[in-house]
């Protein structure tokens, strides 16, 4: 059976020192995916989580709701971060995390679901002026 507090509390405490912990929830075959990688393993993973702290500032996860079944959980989750620029932007980006552990309670797939264009693009500085205007024209 899979702790998925433990699970959480690490999502939501991740820092550059806690990567590491990786092979401690997910299996080492482990699928990944989000809107910008797919990756397979515990080092790949990793690396992810690691990209992350090198892209943005102050990076934290806040799950705000779970759904389990009997082999998988879904994660609601919101995303807050700054992006690195002469002025420093909060973002939060809301999503979505499906996980499904194996007989061990290791993570076997990970499936970040989010909308980058609403999420993300549209937040940020000179392209999230075009996004907004794209949001105008496609609205009915």
């Amino acid at each position: 059976m899979n702790d998925t507090q433990a699970l959480i509390d690490w999502f939501e405490h991740l820092s550059l020192q806690t990567v590491d912990r990786v092979p401690q929830f997910y299996a080492a075959d482990a699928e990944f995916k989000d809107p910008f990688n797919e990756v397979r393993g515990t080092d790949a993973i990793a690396h992810i989580f690691r990209h992350m702290f090198t892209q943005v500032d102050e990076p934290r996860f806040v799950v705000g709701s779970r759904f389990a079944s009997d082999d998988g959980v879904m994660l609601l989750w919101d995303f807050h971060f700054r992006i690195r620029s002469r002025r420093p932007q909060a973002i939060c980006v809301r999503g979505t995390s499906h996980l499904r552990f194996d007989a061990t309670g290791k993570v076997v797939l990970h499936r970040d679901y989010w909308d980058a264009a609403e999420e993300l693009y549209a937040k940020l500085p000179l392209i999230g002026c075009v996004m907004r205007g794209l949001q105008r024209m496609a609205r009915a």
